[in-house]
């Protein structure tokens, strides 16, 4: 061995500890999740597209990034508590699905990022001062909710011309109702529809509201957007295909249940939109900055597995309409 070589050699063993030590450690980021539904039993689209979304910024989970989860299991009372867990763990930011989510989470924490996904009117829920400029630790997607319900009731009425009382599930204590409900019966006016607003404060409500529309001789129902109906959309759908009330809903989840219709935002897209949101925050955007984002995409989807147990003709003119048909 030449002296040359062995210099190297020693000079490897003693530098090379030190060449590790001086490379840099790559950050593993927690990102709280939390939501007022059911941990799911198997894969959920949204959350697989929120993953996908981090995976192509970039993002290995395990490696860059760790998620926390917390699901209330339908019971909205534990979501301050659960948010609190994630502010106790010290998440970088925390991804929360609908308003009353988001409220829980702002309530607990001023600091950390909260992005929040299905919103429906933020401004009117108090979390953030404008779309442009939110303000505070609040940003996010918004679903349009109440633009959205005229367009509902349309196309409603386009498919089911007979239609004239439309049994509407509601719940006060959403703080968008009110305006929601306002929206929803300035276009009913226009369409000559009556609507049946029925609300559920709990899951124990719905046997009643449910007698109500039937005593209240509706021929169509609708809801309008909450946790709690989400949680219990089986139970809807089972009640519309008992009753064969034609029910236009404001996402497919509804429509997978046995649901007839929806129309709505193009949810899976919305949660890869919500990745870049974190990835911009991850990286040092604050999220009084990052302005709300409104979706571009949006589906009507028609179960025809269920118009024809209900015996009900679909127009062609609708159909074609749809971005999705289930058989």
């Amino acid at each position: 061995m030449t002296s040359r070589r062995a210099f190297l050699i020693v000079c490897g063993a003693f530098l090379s500890p030190w060449a590790a030590l001086a490379q840099p450690t790559r950050k593993l980021y927690r990102i709280g999740w939390l939501t007022a539904g059911a941990r799911p039993s198997g894969s959920s689209a949204e959350l697989d597209a929120f993953r996908q979304g981090l995976k192509d910024l970039g993002y290995t989970e395990g490696r860059d990034i760790a998620f926390e989860f917390r699901y209330a299991e339908g019971k909205e009372e534990r979501l301050s508590a659960l948010a609190e867990e994630l502010v106790r763990l010290r998440v970088d930011a925390i991804v929360t699905v609908a308003s009353p989510v988001t409220r829980a989470a702002k309530g607990v924490t001023g600091t950390i990022p909260i992005i929040m996904v299905q919103s429906g009117d933020p401004i009117a829920a108090g979390l953030v001062a404008s779309y442009a400029q939110p303000g505070g630790n609040v940003t996010g997607i918004v679903t349009l909710s109440a633009e959205l319900i005229g367009k509902r009731l349309e196309l409603l009425k386009s498919a089911f011309p007979d239609v004239s009382r439309i049994a509407v599930f509601a719940r006060a204590a959403n703080p968008a109702a009110a305006a929601w409900l306002k929206d929803m019966e300035a276009a009913a006016r226009l369409l000559a529809l009556q609507l049946l607003v029925l609300e559920v404060r709990g899951p124990e409500d719905f046997d009643r509201v449910f007698e109500a529309a039937i005593r209240g001789q509706a021929n169509a129902m609708m809801e309008l957007p909450n946790p709690i109906f989400h949680q219990n959309r089986q139970r809807i759908a089972d009640f519309a295909a008992q009753n064969r009330l034609p029910a236009m809903f404001h996402t497919q989840d509804f429509v997978q249940a046995g649901g007839l219709m929806s129309y709505g935002a193009h949810y899976p897209f919305l949660y890869r939109r919500a990745a870049s949101y974190v990835d911009r925050i991850l990286k040092g955007a604050k999220p009084a900055q990052l302005p709300v984002e409104q979706p571009m995409k949006f589906e009507l989807v028609i179960n025809m597995k269920t118009a024809r147990a209900f015996g009900l003709t679909i127009p062609q003119s609708v159909l074609l309409r749809a971005d999705r048909v289930i058989e």
